[in-house]
């Protein structure tokens, strides 16, 4: 056993994420449609099916969200739902729904995140 769970538990633990999640500073907006309650938050973390929104008041787990997010000239936006919530901190999102345009900026953004992530890891 490794820190209390069994060898299984923990190579299921690490793998939870499909796919690399890598820094990325942008300024975001979370609507939650219903209500059209509107949270102004930063992205801390971007990653091909979600993100990490940095925010004090995050709305609660299983809300439906629209997030838009903008870095310099381009602007990305999906259908999301928050997948967990941290008071005080912030909240994962995880993207429902992506139109074509701004999958293109996402992984347009997530290629230069990744160029990033190497220069600054060799």
């Amino acid at each position: 056993m490794i820190g209390g769970l069994k060898p299984e538990a923990k190579i299921v633990e690490r793998e939870r994420r499909r796919t690399p999640r890598y820094p990325f500073i942008a300024s975001a907006e979370l609507i939650e449609e219903k209500a059209d309650v509107r949270i102004a938050s930063r992205v801390s973390e971007l990653s091909l099916h979600g993100c990490y929104l940095d925010m004090m008041n995050p709305f609660p787990m299983g809300t439906l969200v629209l997030v838009k997010i903008a870095a310099g000239d381009a602007f990305f936006q999906a259908k999301g739902k928050i997948i967990y919530s941290q008071m005080n901190m912030g909240a994962g999102v995880s993207y429902i729904q992506i139109e074509p345009e701004s999958q293109a900026v996402l992984e347009r953004w997530l290629d230069e995140a990744e160029k990033e992530s190497q220069k600054q890891a060799g």
